[in-house]
């Protein structure tokens, strides 16, 4: 009957309407976890320094092409479950970019920590790993570290600078031996260097080998940002100026009287240029900026923490220069 097939037409449409809602709700769900609830996985890898197995938290994204790897090195405390740099990780994700968050022998209280041979080793061979586990643009490694992982990313930049297109480092430490004498991490310092500063020419040699003022100059011609806030209160500014100045050009250099005004003060000496806005730091803007080459150090208006979205954009901005 006509009654019948109205019914049964009506029915029909019902569930084709039912499918497209839950075609459309997995379509949904599916987008909405490929951009926000995708996330890096704990892996394991081969550390060429003694063949051990190191944790690391990595994220490979799907793609035919090879894509750029971020390499992000948690703080002077933390390991490789620390989520710091959270913001770096689902900036990769949304972005298409590989992510690796090494443990590099986990807090910096050892010997076996702190800027070690094993330490350096153990970020190639995270490298390594990316590399070997996705298809990675060996053209664009870039590497993004906070307070001890800043510290880290200059001893990297230092003893590795053929790997990185891009050193982002902020608030870091760069003289070890001139932290302790500031009177920060005293004891996590006498552990990885075996006493303090003075204590024997052998406690010296640790503490010049495992800062990276010792040997950043090897680090020139490397795209490297240096960043501190001019309200730090755990690492003096001074340590991301002096820094600045073993890889800047003898005319680019800030003066001692400058950088002592800078860490006294806490605002820029008067005969030096302000910096120019920039929306990427949102609250905390640069205060002063000086660039020489391809070093470049930023003052900005905040205290001892990173502006992930200062560090994305520069990241960014330098990895499209290099594809130009």
């Amino acid at each position: 009957s006509r009654y019948e097939h109205f019914k049964m037409v009506s029915r029909r449409s019902v569930d084709k309407g039912e499918s497209m809602r839950k075609l459309i709700f997995l379509l949904v769900m599916a987008l909405s976890t490929a951009v926000y609830g995708s996330r890096a996985k704990e892996i394991k890898y081969q550390s060429s320094a003694d063949q051990s197995e190191q944790p690391a938290m990595f994220y490979a994204p799907v793609s035919k092409e090879p894509v750029p790897l971020m390499v992000a090195l948690h703080t002077w405390s933390g390991n490789y479950k620390q989520k710091y740099h959270k913001a770096i990780e689902q900036w990769c994700i949304k972005n298409g970019w590989a992510y690796i968050h090494p443990d590099f022998r986990g807090p910096n209280n050892r010997p076996e920590a702190t800027g070690s041979k094993l330490v350096v080793a153990d970020i190639v061979s995270a490298v390594e790993y990316a590399k070997k586990s996705t298809q990675i643009d060996h053209s664009a490694i870039y590497l993004v570290g906070t307070s001890g992982g800043g510290y880290t990313a200059l001893v990297m930049a230092g003893h590795h600078p053929e790997i990185w297109a891009g050193v982002s480092a902020w608030v870091p430490i760069s003289d070890l031996a001139a932290w302790h004498a500031q009177g920060k991490h005293v004891e996590a310092l006498e552990q990885s260097c075996g006493g303090a500063p003075g204590d024997s020419p052998a406690v010296d040699t640790e503490y010049a080998k495992r800062s990276p003022i010792t040997f950043l100059r090897n680090a020139k011609g490397t795209t490297l940002h240096l960043h501190a806030g001019i309200k730090e209160k755990i690492v003096p500014i001074s340590h991301s100026l002096l820094a600045f100045n073993e890889l800047a050009a003898a005319k680019d250099r800030i003066p001692k009287e400058d950088i002592t005004y800078f860490v006294k003060k806490r605002k820029v000496p008067p005969n030096l240029q302000t910096a120019l806005p920039d929306p990427s730091y949102g609250k905390n803007q640069p205060l002063f900026t000086r660039k020489s080459g391809n070093a470049t150090v930023t003052i900005f208006d905040g205290g001892h923490h990173l502006v992930p979205t200062a560090a994305t954009a520069w990241i960014q901005q330098v990895y499209k220069k290099n594809k130009d």
